[in-house]
């Protein structure tokens, strides 16, 4: 049987508006996923990649 999470709710004390984590996991994954995206989005884009974005920038025909 499955120990239950300290800072998760039990499936029966759950609503449909229970956020299925902790404020402070969703605050920490936020922080998280920002800087990791921060990184990515500075970072220069390569050639291969702009000539396929200047292709899906042609119209079809």
């Amino acid at each position: 049987m499955p120990k239950p999470h300290p800072e998760r709710p039990s499936p029966s004390e759950q609503t449909p508006d229970t956020p299925p984590l902790a404020a402070g996991i969703r605050r920490h994954l936020g922080r998280s996923l920002r800087s990791h995206y921060a990184e990515a989005l500075a970072a220069p884009v390569s050639q291969r990649l702009e000539a396929l974005i200047a292709q899906l920038a042609k119209p079809k025909g």
